[in-house]
């Protein structure tokens, strides 16, 4: 229910297109969230469904006409339960790459080592783009730096895990 929540909260601030929201999530949200298009505005039309948003169908222009969005004070209820939920929820983080660890014996070390190391290299990109992001306005800072905090811990173990192959390889 975190995309709900996501979409919930971006229209509280303010009714948007579809299009704007998605431009909003893939500038401003893309840390935390995948949202695609289609899942998007399947989610959309769910919760228009539920009552939880309406929508106003507008055109500029030459436009092709466009719905846009809105909160229902139903969509607050729901909105506030969700945040709530969220806030003090927790789910195990599921580390799917690392399956491979499971079976690294069954490569050369050398390889291995290789590959980690190309894991090693997209953590430290996509730590540097997390790290320059430019500010981001209330609680979505934090969401960024949840990330750069994780990605340093993830760039210190991949570190420790390459040396503890690197000297295991050494001793055979």
């Amino acid at each position: 229910m975190e995309r709900e929540l996501l979409l919930l909260g971006l229209l509280r601030e303010q009714g948007m297109h579809g299009y704007q929201l998605l431009e909003f999530v893939e500038s401003q949200m893309a840390f935390c969230v995948d949202l695609k298009k289609p899942t998007a505005y399947f989610l959309l039309d769910k919760m228009a469904a539920s009552g939880w948003i309406s929508f106003e169908q507008g055109q500029e222009g030459n436009r092709p006409p466009r719905r846009v969005y809105h909160i229902t004070p139903e969509g607050e209820a729901v909105f506030q339960r969700l945040l709530r939920e969220n806030l003090a929820g927790y789910a195990p983080t599921r580390f799917v790459t690392d399956i491979g660890l499971a079976f690294s014996h069954a490569l050369p070390a050398q390889e291995s080592i290789r590959l980690l190391n190309e894991r090693r290299i997209a953590v430290k990109e996509h730590l540097d783009a997390a790290s320059t992001a430019p500010p981001h306005p209330g609680g979505a800072q934090l969401i960024i730096e949840h990330q750069v905090h994780h990605l340093v811990s993830e760039l210190q173990w991949l570190n420790d895990v390459i040396l503890r192959m690197q000297m295991a390889d050494a001793h055979l």
